[in-house]
């Protein structure tokens, strides 16, 4: 059994807005609660120069904001961690969770928020060059190109808004646009920006090839997508800014479902496809990538989970502390056939003199329940002494036949 200082109610893997709102409500519900976050808390928001949608703060930098979450959290008593998660299991009750410098936690139930990355294009370079003039966040790094030349690969929002802050140190700003002349994929006011910005120009039709440089960035080729040739541009830096990929690929093996991209589908209450864990902000399939989503959906999560921790220990006290024996009945809330035989194994019961407790669960909610006790179907009713199966009760609808096996 892990050490209980290991032990929590509520873990959260992340610590971007989607978790730090799940932790404040996690805290404020009384919850144990533990964030586990490899980086910054705060994740790439902190990378935000200036939010001016979230509501109530009119203009705000990103890490300013997430500074606010950080302490709100901290005032109900959430637990951080810097530490990065590399296995999970959740195949049973208490989910375990092991991280890189090798501690093991467990929870009741797990919040997965660890947002997403910058989408690499594994060109020639690219990789190589990380660190030595290859960026991607201006917020960052801009400021290490102070004078000098830089290109920009990408059109939208972040890629633009991003790339006039760079104009900020940078001499030069050369951005590689796929499309026509005079089509961006930004907003229009940060396109009309961008255009009357001096310092900033656009290469239209192309895309990079390669990055060019031993030991630091010298240049790039650039395909022209509507001729095929290529042509080099000197340069001190590229900063890529092509989208972004879920950060889940610690969750290969762990049951959790996701779309081939890495994003988690989850329902209307962020749960995932397993009990007890719950997917919240960038790394779910969702329509809306803001730090106001991303904070709904942790406040979601967080209710769910605690309603979802609740169940949990009504359960063990209802059946493992329970002085009866149980009559533990596995229904589907939507099917006649169960909700008869609810009652006539009710009725059996009274008849017997109330010798059992009939604790109902609908199946639907708890398949990690039905896997523990090897239900694949309902109805279907198991006797249980403080937890421990005894036997199973065969389905009929005669009532006489049924109290005989009581």
């Amino acid at each position: 059994m892990e050490d209980s200082k290991n032990a929590y109610d509520l873990i959260i893997i992340g610590g971007g807005p989607a978790g730090l709102t799940a932790a404040i409500y996690g805290g404020r519900a009384k919850l144990k609660t533990l964030v586990i976050n490899k980086g910054t808390v705060g994740g790439l928001v902190n990378t935000t120069r200036e939010i001016v949608n979230y509501p109530g703060y009119g203009q705000i930098s990103g890490s300013d904001l997430m500074k606010d979450f950080k302490k709100h959290a901290d005032s109900f008593g959430v637990e951080f961690l810097r530490d990065e998660v590399v296995t999970t299991d959740f195949s049973q009750e208490d989910k375990i969770i092991r991280t890189k410098k090798g501690r093991e936690y467990t929870a009741k139930a797990v919040i997965i928020a660890c947002g997403s990355e910058p989408r690499l294009l594994n060109i020639p370079g690219e990789k190589r060059l990380q660190g030595s003039g290859v960026a991607y966040c201006a917020t960052c790094d801009a400021e290490f190109f102070e004078g000098e030349e830089v290109v920009v690969v990408g059109s939208g929002d972040q890629a633009i808004e991003e790339g006039m802050y760079i104009t900020k140190f940078a001499r030069k700003v050369t951005v590689l646009v796929l499309h026509d002349e005079g089509v961006l994929d930004c907003n229009k006011v940060s396109a009309e920006r961008a255009f009357q910005n001096e310092k900033m120009e656009f290469v239209w039709n192309s895309t990079i090839e390669e990055v060019l440089g031993e030991e630091k960035v010298e240049g790039v080729k650039i395909k022209n997508l509507k001729t095929g040739g290529s042509t080099e541009l000197a340069c001190q830096g590229v900063f890529f800014f092509v989208g972004m990929v879920p950060s889940t690929h610690f969750l290969k093996d762990s049951g959790i479902e996701r779309d081939k991209r890495g994003y988690i589908p989850v329902n209307d209450m962020m749960k995932t496809n397993l009990e007890g864990v719950f997917a919240v902000g960038d790394n779910r399939i969702k329509y809306l990538r803001q730090v106001v989503s991303a904070a709904g959906d942790g406040a979601v999560a967080a209710v769910a989970a605690e309603r979802y921790i609740e169940e949990m220990n009504a359960f063990n006290t209802n059946i493992v502390k329970s002085d009866k024996k149980v009559l533990l009945l596995f229904f589907n809330a939507l099917n006649n056939e169960s909700l008869e035989f609810s009652t006539l194994l009710e009725e059996a019961n009274q008849e017997l003199g109330e010798r059992y407790k009939v604790v109902k669960v609908d199946m639907a909610t708890r398949k990690n329940l039905a896997k523990k006790y090897e239900i694949n179907s309902v109805p279907a009713v198991l006797v249980l002494n403080k937890g421990e199966k005894v036997k199973r009760i065969c389905y009929t609808v005669d009532k006489g036949n049924l109290k005989a096996q009581l």
